[in-house]
């Protein structure tokens, strides 16, 4: 592509965007949903585009289409209009990652919504009652025999010379976020003995090695609502001290559609008032685990919920 073609394309985009922006055109054309790549991304877009679709709402569905990255960039761009997110991610958003309100549910989702509505006309709607951040399980066997449930009792698990083995991705081990971040806060240490690095980042193969005890491993680096977790007979310890920032879900819409489309928030809130924790595990390990179609989960649940008919 040459220099003038770059600029062209780049002149009929913004064009696009500023087209976009109007309300007549708004309702016009279909309203672009989009969503992550993941397991939960797919099931919530998916929701999402059925919930439009089911309320006479034109909709062209993207899902899914890609990271974070790519997703938060196509919203700002006007590429697509309507996205499941994750409150947390404004600390990276807004580079305000230090700021304490992200440890909160409610704080994180009013300034998460604050910022985005005033620097860049996207709206955050009603979030789910569910966090989907970085997180500890251990084997449901051993959190009966020692009485565990929050990360406060791994210290005392540790000191009576229980087994305790984790799981983790170096990422986690090493991010002074992540692991570091809890040591600290709750009060443990795990030496090399009681740590399995494995490559990558997958949570799906942390959640096996607890699962199957391999090498001694009874604990695993999670995120919240893994689909793993349950179907692995996994018990996610609370992070009492809200250690991590909270991510949960929820729609983020273009101004301009939601001007044009005010019932949509309505339409939305119902559904994501039912995604609790162990709800989205339960339904993300229907697709992840046993390999149903996101939109055939998605439709089951929004069926059972009352939501769709």
């Amino acid at each position: 592509m040459t220099r003038t073609d770059r600029l062209a394309r780049r002149h009929l985009l913004a064009a696009g965007a500023a087209l976009a922006a109007t309300p007549a055109l708004a309702q016009a054309r279909p309203i672009v949903v989009a969503s992550k790549i993941d397991t939960e991304g797919g099931l919530l877009g998916q929701m999402l585009v059925l919930l439009l679709e089911a309320n006479g709402m034109r909709v062209e569905n993207r899902v899914p289409l890609g990271p974070t990255r790519i997703v938060r960039s196509a919203i700002l761009a006007g590429e697509i209009d309507l996205y499941p997110e994750y409150t947390g991610n404004g600390a990276f958003f807004f580079q305000m990652e230090a700021d304490p309100a992200w440890k909160n549910a409610q704080a994180g989702f009013e300034k998460v919504r604050d910022l985005d509505a005033q620097r860049n006309d996207i709206a955050w709607l009603q979030p789910a009652p569910a966090n989907n951040t970085w997180a500890i399980a251990v084997r449901a066997d051993v959190a009966r025999s020692g009485n565990l449930r929050t990360l406060e009792n791994i210290a005392p698990q540790i000191a009576a010379g229980r087994p305790f083995k984790l799981a983790a991705s170096a990422e986690f081990v090493e991010s002074p976020a992540a692991l570091p971040a809890f040591q600290a806060a709750y009060g443990f240490t795990l030496p090399p003995d009681r740590l399995l690095v494995l490559p990558g980042g997958d949570t799906a193969v942390t959640m096996r090695a607890a699962a199957q005890q391999l090498n001694g491993v009874n604990a695993a680096m999670v995120y919240g609502t893994d689909g793993g977790i349950a179907a692995l007979d996994l018990v996610v310890l609370e992070d009492t001290k809200s250690v991590q920032p909270v991510y949960a879900p929820a729609p983020t819409i273009r101004g301009a559609i939601l001007r044009a489309n005010p019932r949509i928030p309505e339409i939305l809130a119902p559904a994501f008032r039912t995604l609790e924790l162990t709800v989205l595990q339960r339904l993300n390990a229907r697709i992840a685990v046993e390999g149903l179609p996101a939109r055939e989960v998605a439709r089951a649940h929004l069926a059972s919920a009352g939501l769709l008919r």
